[in-house]
């Protein structure tokens, strides 16, 4: 059994700043490999606080605290499924 839901034509996540304090990594593999993440998890899975519509989020907090021991590409990864979980419901949105 399953839902149809009409899909949207394009979605658009504009995050403006990552604070990376104590990681030890290359900011930019970081950022090509969140982007990465978060680009294949909003295809298969959509944003689901912006179900009924365009959504504009100020702030997501309340994600989960990340290891400092991290490469550059999974520090990446983790932060993008951090960044989505909150797109999902989850963590502190602030509006």
């Amino acid at each position: 059994m399953g839902v149809n839901r009409e899909q949207p034509s394009a979605i658009r996540v504009e995050v403006g700043e990552l604070v990376l304090d104590g990681f030890h990594v290359d900011p930019e593999r970081v950022s090509a490999a969140f982007e990465r993440e978060l680009t294949r998890l909003v295809e298969r899975h959509g944003v689901p606080l912006a179900a009924d519509g365009p959504l504009t989020l100020d702030a997501l907090s309340g994600l989960p605290h990340l290891p400092a021991g991290l490469s550059a590409r999974r520090l990446g990864q983790e932060l993008a499924r951090a960044v989505h979980e909150g797109l999902s419901g989850h963590g502190e949105v602030t509006r």
